[in-house]
């Protein structure tokens, strides 16, 4: 029986006062630089502020790293109080085992329905009619990050779309400006070859790839031209010599590399580092010609567990998640959008209510995290990371990419 069941039991029979106990709650998650790590103190606070204690899981890396680790100990009978995944399809499998806690009473409870924009949120949470994670922000990939004091070291004007950026390429590797950062973690070779696709080949060609899973259009002309435009970028990186994704952006805070193709997570680390957006940066949502963002981010998941007072305390975080006030607070310092289209975000910083405004016209796309399944993920990850360390040829990659969609699930 749940604390809370027990308790209006009680109370009904016995005229003296029933407490839930409060928990310690381990929290796993990857939230591991500087603006992500001030996003994560928002949350715990709020959570501590509840009665109950975050245990702080940390996991240093990506989630490329954290993934096998959060889920080796799920399936293994020691699991967390809560973990981070993306939107998508990167729990299906532990929600399908019945190893993830049902959700649907607290979020009835909040009306997420009506409060979760846009709806897709939501929809990856759900398995069977049933709720199975809290939406905490909306992050999307499609954001290029320029230096505006390397450009003007360069002699350049800042780029305002990709191909100017592209053009202005020789001016930084003659100042001795790297022209394009990028760190060599595999999901972010993935993640700018995706953004390549969505905003210089449009959702369209995006979605006949990565929804319809349509060989045909991924072996054609126009996804050739894709391969050709990551053919340049892959000389543009050439250089980076870095690792993580932030190291990728302190490249570009620092003006020693012209730009990074990288999630508006990317904003929490020059917020950060006090770096103010038009003055010191310029960020240019669909690389500044395709203004589509694909609609991805964070959720947690719970774990089921027998503890009740953890079960419980489990509730009180999601509740804690959705929360208008954690909303604001949280993704000021993530970088990233709300999932509530009913709060006041007037604090944003410029590139923020750019991607704020993008999404509520609409302009959005379903992310390859909740169109491919994990291991297609893996796949094209592994492909793109070869890719753009390698000189593997556009022709080839392309076959291989090719062979990817064709069996992909």
């Amino acid at each position: 029986m749940r604390i809370r069941a027990f308790a209006a039991v009680m109370a009904a029979t016995v005229a003296l006062p029933c407490f839930v106990q409060a928990a310690d709650l381990e929290v796993t998650h990857w939230w591991t630089s500087g603006g992500e790590a001030a996003a994560v103190k928002e949350l715990a606070t709020a959570f501590n502020a509840t009665g109950n204690k975050w245990v702080d899981g940390a996991i240093a890396g990506s989630g490329g790293t954290a993934r096998p680790i959060m889920i080796s100990r799920i399936t293994g009978g020691d699991p967390m109080g809560a973990t981070q995944f993306n939107h998508g399809r990167q729990a299906e499998e532990l929600v399908q085992s019945g190893l993830m806690r049902d959700l649907s009473d607290v979020a009835e409870k909040g009306k997420w329905k009506e409060v979760i924009k846009p709806a897709n949120l939501l929809d990856s949470c759900t398995f069977e009619g049933k709720i199975y994670c809290a939406p905490i922000n909306i992050h999307s990939w499609q954001w290029l990050w320029l230096s505006n004091a390397a450009f003007k070291t360069a002699g350049v004007a800042v780029p305002k779309d990709w191909n100017e950026f592209v053009a202005a390429a020789p001016a930084l590797k003659k100042a001795g400006i790297q022209p394009l950062a990028l760190g060599g973690q595999p999901w972010q070779a993935n993640g700018l070859f995706d953004t390549l696709l969505i905003s210089l080949g449009g959702k369209d060609l995006y979605e006949k790839v990565y929804k319809d899973k349509d060989a045909k259009v991924a072996a054609g002309p126009e996804m050739a031209k894709i391969f050709a435009a990551a053919d340049k970028a892959r000389e543009l990186a050439k250089g980076s010599n870095v690792q993580d994704w932030n190291q990728a952006t302190n490249m570009v805070l620092t003006g020693k590399a012209g730009g990074q193709v990288m999630g508006d997570w990317a904003q929490g680390e020059f917020s950060l580092a006090g770096k103010t957006a038009g003055t010191d940066y310029t960020c240019l949502p669909g690389l500044g010609i395709n203004d589509v963002l694909t609609t991805n981010g964070d959720a947690i998941y719970f774990p089921l567990l027998k503890d009740e007072a953890k079960s419980e305390a489990q509730n009180v975080l999601a509740e804690t998640i959705v929360d208008p006030k954690l909303q604001v607070a949280f993704n000021l310092k993530k970088g990233s959008v709300p999932i509530r289209g009913d709060i006041d975000m007037a604090a944003a910083n410029d590139c923020m209510k750019k991607g704020i405004a993008i999404i509520a016209k609409g302009n959005t796309a379903t992310s390859t995290d909740q169109l491919v399944s994990a291991d297609t993920q893996k796949q094209k990850e592994d492909l793109m990371s070869e890719f753009f360390s390698s000189s593997i040829s556009v022709k080839d990659a392309q076959a291989r990419f090719v062979d990817i969609i064709s069996s992909a699930d």
